[in-house]
């Protein structure tokens, strides 16, 4: 089948759950339910519509209990509206997105305040070379000028004015 048709459905279907939530279905053990997502098998004989409660783990269960005593009644009503010959079967599982993301909100928040930590630890810390230690290239032609002048003086008291005859390149002729 087409994958925007299955697409196309899955949106419907989840707005029409959503309708059916907050208008029609009174089951007292319904918790504050969001439906997040649904989803349809590419042969349209699937749908799987995801939810999220607010609350604890004793509201999530009686939500998931009302859920599917709801089933039929939500069934039909999509087979009504979406106008298909045969109507997806419907199954709701519990989004853990929501928790998912609760859960890296408390990770971040836990490594800003190990962050925190570490910079109120470095204050007052010193370095233990220097502060750059790296090399930059004008560090670079510094040292070589000077490693020149110093085998310049080295040679100038060696030699004491003696010139060694030199040959190709400036090589010293042994």
């Amino acid at each position: 089948m087409d994958a925007a048709r299955a697409r196309k459905l899955a949106d419907r279907i989840q707005q029409v759950v959503a309708e059916m939530l907050e208008r029609r279905i009174k089951d007292p053990r319904l918790g504050f339910v969001t439906v997040t997502d649904a989803r349809v098998t590419p042969d349209l004989s699937d749908a799987t519509v995801y939810y999220t409660v607010f609350g604890s783990e004793a509201e999530r269960a009686d939500t998931a209990a009302a859920l599917e005593s709801a089933k039929g009644v939500i069934r039909s009503e999509v087979g009504r509206q979406t106008g298909l010959r045969h109507t997806p079967g419907l199954t709701f599982v519990h989004d853990p997105l929501p928790d998912n993301a609760r859960h890296m909100n408390d990770l971040f928040a836990l490594a800003r305040a190990k962050d925190e930590e570490i910079a109120r630890q470095a204050e007052g810390a010193q370095f233990a070379g220097e502060a750059d230690p790296y090399r930059f290239e004008e560090d670079l032609a510094a040292e070589a000028a000077e490693a020149a002048g110093v085998a310049e003086a080295a040679g100038v008291a060696e030699g004491a004015g003696e010139e060694e005859p030199t040959g190709q390149a400036g090589r010293p002729v042994r």
